[in-house]
């Protein structure tokens, strides 16, 4: 089921925590969680559509089912699981719903949640995926993948990388992350989950590694903070990069050519790939750090790595999700396992990032926290280099950043 990209809604931390266990238990990883709908529409504005949601019915606000019928509407998602108490009335009404607005109903399922009947409910939807017709966001990719390498590879100049400024408790710039949308001319703009298939099956993900990496350490030798230093980035490393025994010295060749020690650019690493590493990976990341560049475990604490690969992995800093953070303050048995999961990297001389601090709330529990540094949407949500340009002159107008970032 590695395959499957999954999306929780539910307004239980402790529920939605054993929900997103479950799936990593069945071989899931790639999962979205939200406690509101309208979180849950801002993931999907960023991370782009789902192949399942499951969604609680009872919540404060806009229920589950107004997400359902904005999951059909926007053809953000094929199938469903419903979790509720609801009377089998309301949930028979459910049933003939989904199927008219376009969404497989796979099934509705008692509070809380049944790890074995996850597992089948999701067995069986994969062995008849093809059934349904194609959402438009899917149809989005079907039509990615008719296109040629060289078609795909011409498209580069489409590719546009955006910046997420990361801050202290205090609000002050300490870096940016660095992502990438495809901003197609017919297709409109893309997420990396709607195009990295297309690319990787073309053989054109390295080339979309580096077009990242191009843009990401010439913004960040044209960008000083306050004391004079290269601003901080971000990028995400596949993991077949570290297949390539030259990766590290083309990346020291581009860090010398503009000018940028190694320690500005950290390489995040997601955790739902430690699995996958053998001995040549840590080897490549090993000669990364020497290199002098930081390494970042993306997604710390959902499950995928266990401790013994994160005490391997050259790691110096980790970044926490941000549902874990989320609902803290009233629950003591996630303010717990936030607590441990931050004892574990400070003990390991580890920094800490928490990102998807996308409201208020957000942004006072993960204060709390203390020393940690913060990135979401409450701060800024991913821009242009010439927009992160105004943004920076907008907070600090001291700044001296130098115009004509693309």
């Amino acid at each position: 089921m590695h395959s499957l990209k999954v999306l929780i809604l539910e307004d239980h931390p402790f529920q939605l925590m054993a929900l997103h266990q479950m799936l990593n238990a069945n071989g899931v990883f790639d999962v979205l969680v939200a406690e509101s709908v309208a979180a849950a529409m801002q993931m999907l504005e960023r991370r782009g559509p789902v192949d399942v949601a499951i969604c609680d019915l009872y919540m404060d606000g806009p229920d589950g089912l107004a997400l359902i019928r904005y999951l059909a509407q926007n053809r953000l998602a094929a199938a469903v699981i419903v979790l509720s108490d609801a009377e089998p009335a309301l949930l028979d009404n459910i049933a003939e719903l989904a199927p008219q607005l376009g969404l497989r109903l796979l099934g509705c399922v008692q509070k809380p949640a049944s790890g074995a009947l996850l597992h089948r409910l999701l067995s069986d939807y994969m062995e008849r995926i093809g059934e349904p017709p194609a959402p438009e966001a899917t149809a989005r990719i079907f039509e990615l993948n008719r296109l040629s390498p060289e078609q795909l590879a011409h498209s580069r100049g489409q590719w546009k990388v955006r910046y997420q400024p990361k801050v202290d408790k205090e609000g002050i710039l300490l870096g940016v992350e660095a992502s990438v949308r495809w901003q197609h001319p017919t297709l409109g703009s893309l997420t990396p989950g709607q195009f990295f298939v297309a690319l990787q099956g073309a053989g054109l993900l390295e080339m979309l590694t580096w077009h990242v990496l191009e843009k990401a350490v010439a913004l960040s030798a044209a960008i000083r903070l306050e004391d004079r230093r290269p601003m901080p980035v971000a990028v995400n490393l596949p993991t077949p990069s570290l297949l390539d025994d030259t990766f590290a010295e083309r990346l020291r060749a581009m860090l010398l050519q503009h000018r940028l020690p190694a320690s500005a650019l950290t390489l995040e690493l997601a955790e739902s790939h430690c699995a996958d590493l053998d001995a040549v990976h840590l080897q490549r990341l090993a000669d990364l750090r020497q290199l002098g560049c930081k390494l970042c475990l993306d997604g710390f604490g959902r499950g995928a790595a266990n401790l013994r690969q994160l005490f391997d992995l050259p790691l110096s800093e980790v970044k926490l999700p941000g549902e874990f953070v989320r609902g803290m303050a009233e629950d003591g048995k996630k303010a717990a396992v936030v607590a441990s999961a931050l004892i574990l990297a400070r003990r390991s001389a580890l920094d800490v990032v928490v990102e998807d601090v996308d409201t208020l709330a957000d942004w006072h529990a993960a204060q709390g926290l203390g020393g940690s540094c913060l990135q979401g949407g409450f701060i800024a949500w991913p821009m242009s280099g010439g927009e992160l340009l105004q943004w920076i002159d907008a907070r600090e107008p001291s700044t001296n950043g130098q115009q004509g970032v693309a």
